[in-house]
């Protein structure tokens, strides 16, 4: 494996839609339903060009030239909480447990400490281990439990809510 981390650019949107899409399928842990994701290039190439251009973060990892997982923060937009960027990660099933997710998570480190971000933030299911213990190895903790925030499999899940603070 040859893996880079990089800011994802608008000449990426549809391989990112392409990233999303196939994750869709490939977890029951990401929000979308496999198949539920509208197919708007447009709407991804905003979402890059408000990060590459504006106060947010999207990073894409690639693997010899294919997309193989993403982390995109956004920032709070009031003052209020400009301090603080909602978190949401995925790498394809393939490519885990080879450090990627640890990768992007120095990026977004170095990111949010350069634009002085004192709190990161992210949801996740409470059956999801796995991204459980990456994102506890990476200095995030649990802060709470939002009760049936999802339905998966017509069941009732919950979701730690869990925060990095710098």
């Amino acid at each position: 494996m040859d893996i880079t981390i990089c800011q994802a650019t608008e000449d990426q949107a549809e391989a990112v839609w392409q990233l999303m899409y196939a994750l869709d399928f490939e977890t029951k842990y990401m929000m979308y339903e496999p198949g539920e994701r509208s197919k708007d290039i447009e709407r991804v190439k905003d979402i890059i060009n408000t990060a590459v251009h504006g106060d947010n973060l999207f990073l894409v990892a690639e693997d010899k030239g294919e997309l193989i997982g993403y982390l995109l923060a956004q920032r709070g937009r009031c003052k209020r909480v400009y301090h603080s960027a909602y978190i949401v990660v995925g790498v394809r099933a393939a490519y885990q447990n080879y450090g990627i997710g640890s990768k992007l998570f120095a990026e977004l480190d170095y990111w949010a400490k350069k634009n002085h971000i004192t709190r990161l933030e992210l949801t996740v299911m409470c059956q999801n281990e796995a991204a459980k213990h990456l994102y506890e190895k990476n200095g995030f903790t649990v802060e709470g439990i939002k009760k049936q925030s999802m339905i998966v499999d017509n069941e009732y899940v919950d979701e730690y809510y869990m925060s990095k603070l710098f």
